[in-house]
C-alpha cells in the first residue's frame, strides 16, 4: 500500500526558507563510508621483529576502527583466530570464535567492543601475532558554526542604545506583529511514501 500526498506553498517566495534548509542539510550531512585496514599496513601478519614487539598494539592503538570497516590479514604459513579476552592473554585458540588459514583473510567488523585475534600457532602469538581492536560506533557528523567574530574597535555602541536602556524606556514590549497571508504556508497534506 502506497501512501502519497503534497506540500502545497502559499507562494513562491515562502519556499526559500524550504529550499535553504534543505541545502543546509544537504551540505551538513556527508557520507561516511567504511575504512579498509590492511592489518599491519605493508608488512601485514607475522612474527614482530625483536625491536617491534609491539608491532600490533602500536599499529591498532594509531586507528580508530567503526562498525562496517574491514580488517584485511596477509600473511604466510599462519593464521588468524578471533578469540575471546581469556584466549588473547594466554594465546589459546582451543574455543575459538572464528578460525581463518587462508593467508588473505578479510573480517568485517560488525558489533561495538573490543574484538580479539592471535595467530592459531600459540608459539607464533606468544612470540607477538595478536592484536585487540576496539570497534566504535559510526561516526556522527556535527556541524559546527563558524564563529563569530569580534566587533572592530570603533563599533557603534556610542550610538546604539543597549537592551537594557531600551528596555527601562519602554513599560511593556509590543507584541510582535501577526504574519500577513503572503508569509503563511498553506499545507495540503505531507508527502510520505510508505511501501507495506
Amino acid at each position: 500500500m502506497y501512501m502519497l500526498t503534497w506540500i502545497k506553498l502559499a507562494s513562491p517566495y515562502s519556499r526559500a526558507p524550504l529550499l535553504n534548509s534543505i541545502f543546509t542539510i544537504a551540505v551538513v550531512i556527508t557520507t561516511i563510508s567504511a575504512t579498509d585496514f590492511q592489518v599491519g599496513g605493508t608488512v601485514g601478519w607475522r612474527i614482530p621483529a625483536t625491536n617491534e614487539s609491539q608491532l600490533y598494539n602500536v599499529w591498532d592503538s594509531l586507528r580508530r576502527f567503526h562498525i562496517d570497516d574491514s580488517l584485511y590479514f596477509r600473511y604466510k604459513n599462519d593464521s588468524v583466530t578471533v578469540v575471546e579476552k581469556w584466549g588473547f592473554y594466554h594465546c589459546d585458540s582451543s574455543n575459538s570464535i572464528a578460525f581463518f588459514n587462508d593467508g588473505d583473510t578479510v573480517i568485517d567488523l560488525d558489533n561495538i567492543g573490543t574484538m580479539y585475534f592471535i595467530s592459531g600457532d600459540s608459539d607464533r602469538c606468544k612470540q607477538g601475532v595478536s592484536m585487540m581492536v576496539e570497534v566504535m560506533s559510526p561516526v556522527r557528523v556535527r556541524y559546527f558554526p563558524p564563529a563569530i567574530s569580534a566587533p572592530p574597535e570603533d563599533s557603534f555602541s556610542d550610538v546604539a542604545p543597549s537592551p537594557a536602556q531600551v528596555m527601562s524606556s519602554v513599560d511593556q514590549p509590543e507584541p510582535s506583529p501577526r504574519p500577513d497571508s503572503s508569509d503563511s504556508v498553506s499545507v495540503s497534506g505531507i508527502a510520505v511514501v510508505l511501501g507495506v
